[in-house]
């Protein structure tokens, strides 16, 4: 079986820990410096995975914005972009811009939903079935298969929860913009569930950064230690 990648988790939240708001515009959550950041964390990773909900809400690009980046990936034989990932049970649109700009897009689904995602994305994607509902394990088995080696997850909040309560995540980015959003249907970091770090098993602080009016923390969970030492 080939390696899995290693799984950074990558988000920013309100001080009260939510990554949107209610209205039908994106709520901008990072300043022009910590964006930066995360186009160079973005150019150091093989692939970038958001849910299909995130694809629909966002209409999101997900490139490496800076040419200097992009031409430093090619300089060291790789793509000038990061493969592009996604999960869904039911239907995508085509002419979404994930699908339309970059490089390599692989979309995993449930044996019953490929046939009609395959239909939908007609050729824009590599369309996998990985379990219903889609096995996130297999997933990141398919990837290493697939060579990617490091794999930057960037939500939204379901995706988030599947990744950290399965223990699946190596390390996480966490930018907390200073501001509270408090609307109680607007979406959050992170879901309820089991998460295998509590108050008897705390992360690692790796690091504390302020950037500008941002503070950037990233956190080691405990559970995969062992893999990134």
């Amino acid at each position: 079986m080939s390696k899995r990648p290693y799984v950074l988790l990558s988000v920013a939240m309100s001080v009260d820990g939510y990554i949107d708001d209610t209205s039908p515009d994106r709520l901008l959550l990072s300043n022009a410096e910590d964006f930066d950041r995360v186009d160079e964390v973005r150019a150091g990773c093989d692939a970038i995975l958001i849910g299909a909900n995130t694809i629909r809400r966002d209409n999101p690009r997900l490139l490496v914005n800076s040419e200097q980046r992009r031409e430093d990936r090619v300089r060291r034989g790789l793509p000038a972009y990061p493969t592009k990932v996604t999960i869904t049970s039911s239907s995508l649109d085509c002419t979404c811009k994930f699908f339309n700009t970059g490089g390599d897009k692989l979309v995993y689904t449930t044996p019953t939903a490929l046939g009609k995602v395959r239909d939908e994305l007609d050729g824009l994607a590599d369309i996998i079935p990985a379990g219903d509902p889609v096995s996130f394990p297999v997933m990141l088995d398919d990837l290493g298969s697939r060579g990617i080696r490091r794999l930057m997850v960037e939500g939204g909040g379901m995706i988030h929860t599947q990744f950290l309560t399965q223990g699946l995540v190596d390390e996480i980015h966490l930018a907390v913009a200073p501001f509270f959003v408090g609307e109680l249907d607007a979406p959050r970091f992170v879901h309820p569930g089991t998460f295998p770090q509590d108050s008897a098993r705390r992360m690692k602080v790796a690091e504390v950064r302020q950037i500008g009016d941002i503070v950037l923390v990233r956190y080691l969970p405990r559970n995969r230690l062992t893999q990134v030492s």
